[in-house]
């Protein structure tokens, strides 16, 4: 079994990578539909329609204009998800993506933090590098 660690992962809009990542998330889901009918013991279901959303969380940085800037609220990019990082045969987690939010935290004891999140549109694919 193959494990990696997370600081070897990265996150890309496009071909680009987001500076400053400290850490992402990304949740795929699938609705599902009940098709239970009379007669039937127990309730049975039917996958549907999939989903995927996810965050970026990175420290500030407002000269990365083709990662962090490029993901300004309400944009619409293709996202590339790197739990290996992006040498050859590492797998690649790809999809379109609208920003849906973006938050900027700062404290005087420490560093300017921002938080982006995403709603996918359309699925997410797996591939590779």
């Amino acid at each position: 079994m193959a494990t990696f660690l997370g600081k070897g992962g990265t996150v890309q809009v496009g071909s680009n990578a987001i500076a400053e990542i400290r850490n992402y998330n990304i949740d795929e889901n699938i609705d599902v539909v009940e098709d239970t009918s009379m007669g039937d013991a127990s309730k049975t279901y039917l996958a549907s329609i999939k989903d995927f959303s996810g965050s970026v969380d990175v420290l500030f940085d407002d000269t990365d204009t083709n990662g962090q800037t490029a993901l300004s609220v309400g944009s619409s990019v293709t996202l590339n998800f790197a739990p290996e990082g992006t040498g050859s045969g590492a797998v690649k987690l790809t999809g379109t993506a609208i920003v849906t939010g973006k938050s900027v935290t700062a404290s005087y004891d420490g560093l300017v933090e921002s938080s982006i999140t995403v709603q996918g549109t359309g699925g997410l694919t797996t591939t590779t590098y």
